[in-house]
């Protein structure tokens, strides 16, 4: 018996639970060394009815493999590997185009059919396109950085990716919460020139200077426009990341 952190009838509390096994020949199990709290994690609270089954929570991970089904290829017994919020085959017609939550065969940990990664131990489902094994060691250094490579930085890679930032460009980061501060690094990466963060936390605002942001706006509604237009000479940015998720950040 394992522990996992399972929401059950309007609370959340840690329990032990059956160890996760293999149940299909493309699953593997993943003895969980790190995981962390997703701010959609919270959203049961809101919104899930109370439940006497539970469902066990997070999908934020990192961790070894501990066993692997007969059809697994790409991940072997000990590799350490980080996996994403969702799973997916990574070979159907959605995955090829990079839309890896929408795979036919796929799903989402934490979603009732497949337990959550807030645990000792986890099945995955679709191993071979859901886990992607780490060049480093479990006791590296990198692994609390590592462990943003399971959710919120690839939501803030993909925020610039869609947006099209790129060389030479300007872009503007619409939140400094933890997806857009990693907007702000993808960005950076992606070669933009200047890059341009909205929000009003000092301490937020401060690391996204540190990660390469060139200007900050504290501004909201129509003056957060007029100042990110008076700073790029009129023209505004050529991209914008929405990086909070609620219609206000419009």
């Amino acid at each position: 018996m394992r522990a996992t952190v399972m929401y059950r009838a309007g609370d959340v509390r840690v329990e032990k639970v059956p160890d996760a096994t293999i149940i299909n020949p493309t699953d593997a199990v993943v003895r969980v060394t790190r995981a962390c709290i997703c701010g959609s994690d919270l959203w049961p609270y809101r919104s899930l009815e109370p439940t006497s089954t539970g469902r066990r929570m997070g999908h934020e991970a990192i961790g070894v493999v501990e066993a692997i089904g007969p059809e697994v290829r790409s991940v072997k017994v000990a590799d350490l590997v980080v996996m994403p919020l969702a799973y997916s085959d990574g070979t159907c017609a959605f995955c090829r185009q990079g839309l890896h939550s929408s795979c036919t065969h796929g799903g989402f940990f934490g979603s009732g059919e497949v337990a959550g990664a807030q645990a000792e131990a986890v099945r995955v489902p679709q191993a071979d396109g859901t886990l992607f094994v780490l060049p480093v060691r479990e006791d590296s250094a990198l692994m609390p950085s590592l462990l943003t490579l399971s959710d919120v930085m690839g939501t803030g890679h993909h925020a610039a990716v869609s947006a099209r930032v790129g060389l030479g460009k300007i872009a503007a980061v619409v939140g400094d919460g933890a997806v857009g501060l990693c907007g702000v690094i993808a960005a950076k990466r992606l070669g933009a020139e200047r890059i341009i963060m909205l929000g009003r936390h000092p301490d937020r605002m401060a690391l996204a200077r540190s990660f390469g942001a060139t200007d900050v706006v504290s501004a909201r509604g129509p003056k957060a426009v007029e100042k990110v237009r008076e700073l790029t000479g009129g023209h505004g940015a050529h991209s914008v990341l929405e990086c909070v998720g609620h219609r206000e950040a419009k």
